[in-house]
């Protein structure tokens, strides 16, 4: 079963919203992440109103459609809706596997030059909206799209380059676990994701995760009393 394909302005005036209608999750102002995540974001979680941009990074760091996942999966599942916009390759049974409630997720495979209007629209109504960002956006569209998301309560989440955003997540480093000598079977992948920003998340962070993610992991904190002048390192590991 595939997310919800919207297709034409009137699949998607039926899907969002008006802006004046009532909020009825107004009053819970974070989305909730996978613990995982939770500490690379300001507030523990997705904050309404933000901007949580997914850097694409260097085509070597892969995962980073494995990290758009595992940000959706924990809101979706606790009742928000989702919409992903202009990635066609986005899949429907990986995203299930991930956690992510397809019933509550819409698809815009291909937005077409109306990507503004359709970001903007979904926007209105859904609770986490996440967009390949174009080549050729330009910073007042995106700054445009920012301040409506603060407006609406909404969680914009820019795939790709995307200045000025709250947060920007990006995988920076990856391992396969699974393969023996010459065989066996790729199942999951420890990954480095970088945090940066702007206000609380001003200070660098890292974080090392599995994706997709152990059932249980365990933070180890840094010992006290170590002087470290880096950026400080959230580390995460299975507690297999």
């Amino acid at each position: 079963m595939a997310g919800r394909m919207v297709v034409g302005s009137a699949a998607l005036a039926e899907l969002v919203r008006p802006a004046s209608a009532p909020d009825p999750a107004g009053a819970h102002r974070m989305l909730p992440v996978r613990p995982e995540l939770s500490g690379l974001l300001p507030g523990r979680g997705l904050r309404r109103g933000s901007t949580i941009a997914v850097g694409a990074g260097q085509p070597r760091h892969h995962g980073t459609t494995s990290l758009v996942f595992a940000l959706l999966a924990e809101a979706s599942r606790t009742g928000s809706w989702c919409a992903v916009v202009g990635m066609p390759t986005f899949g429907a049974g990986a995203a299930a596997e991930a956690g992510i409630a397809l019933d509550r997720l819409a698809l815009v495979p291909q937005p077409g030059p109306e990507w503004p209007t359709v970001v903007a629209a979904l926007i209105d109504g859904v609770d986490v909206v996440v967009t390949a960002v174009p080549a050729t956006v330009s910073a007042s569209v995106a700054s445009r799209l920012a301040a409506r998301a603060r407006q609406r309560g909404s969680v914009l989440v820019p795939y790709g380059r995307w200045d000025g955003a709250d947060v920007t997540l990006q995988v920076v480093r990856g391992v396969w676990e699974g393969l023996g000598s010459g065989r066996g079977r790729l199942r999951r992948r420890e990954v480095t994701i970088s945090a940066r920003g702007r206000g609380a998340a001003a200070r660098p962070k890292e974080a090392k995760v599995w994706l997709p993610g152990a059932a249980l992991t365990r933070v180890i904190p840094r010992p006290t009393g170590t002087p470290d002048r880096r950026a400080p390192i959230l580390q995460l590991w299975s507690s297999r």
